[in-house]
């Protein structure tokens, strides 16, 4: 067994996990960040696994009413329960994600 060469094993594990997907995939930006979406929902994902998809969703030029668009798509299928915990999930990781941008403005590194 080797010995972790970073302070962050977990994070660079789960960023080569993305790259590597993102090389075989054969899906366009888009429409890879709507499924990775819908499968959080199906999963019953935490608030932090929407939180690490919010910065490419953002990218992609993914709209607040897209992403409703893929929760009402997943719903006849993963059911009421997991989509209203999505929903709540997305919501917690947006407070998240403008609690972090606000701190880095705070503290002078923000735009």
């Amino acid at each position: 067994m080797t010995t972790a060469s970073s302070d962050t094993p977990v994070l660079d594990t789960l960023a080569a996990m993305t790259l590597d997907s993102l090389e075989h995939c054969g899906l366009d930006a888009k429409t890879l960040i709507f499924t990775r979406i819908a499968a959080l929902a199906a999963m019953d994902a935490p608030a932090i696994s929407y939180l690490a998809n919010l910065g490419p969703a953002s990218d992609v030029g993914m709209t607040a009413e897209e992403l409703q668009d893929v929760l009402v798509a997943v719903a006849p299928i993963v059911g009421t329960a997991r989509v209203m915990a999505a929903a709540g999930h997305i919501a917690q990781a947006l407070g998240i994600a403008i609690a972090v941008a606000e701190t880095g403005m705070a503290s002078g590194n923000g735009a």
